[in-house]
């Protein structure tokens, strides 16, 4: 499992366009990696640049903001904080970000 206090955007950019699940009954939701973001340089003490992660997701899906198990083939089982940042016709947005 990845160390999610020492994650960086290296590790998650060849992920993008990737499905990432949430297991839910009755069967997964899945969600894209759409976009890895780097957020400016880090913080004087701090050793990782921080860095936003933006999931898509089908039009309908209404997830409240909170800590999500996802999923993905190729990091394995993650547990992160998703913020709904927009939807509308075409998908569902959420954000993950990492200072």
């Amino acid at each position: 499992m990845l160390d999610l206090a020492t994650a960086s955007h290296a590790q998650f950019a060849p992920c993008v366009r990737q499905r990432f699940e949430i297991p839910a009954s009755p069967g997964p939701i899945a969600l894209e990696l759409a976009e890895v973001r780097p957020l400016g340089a880090a913080a004087p003490g701090t050793a990782r640049e921080p860095f936003a992660l933006t999931f898509r997701g089908a039009p309908a899906l209404r997830l409240p903001q909170g800590i999500y198990r996802l999923e993905n083939a190729t990091l394995g089982i993650l547990e992160i904080f998703l913020v709904p940042i927009a939807s509308d016709a075409t998908a569902s947005h959420f954000e993950a970000i990492f200072n």
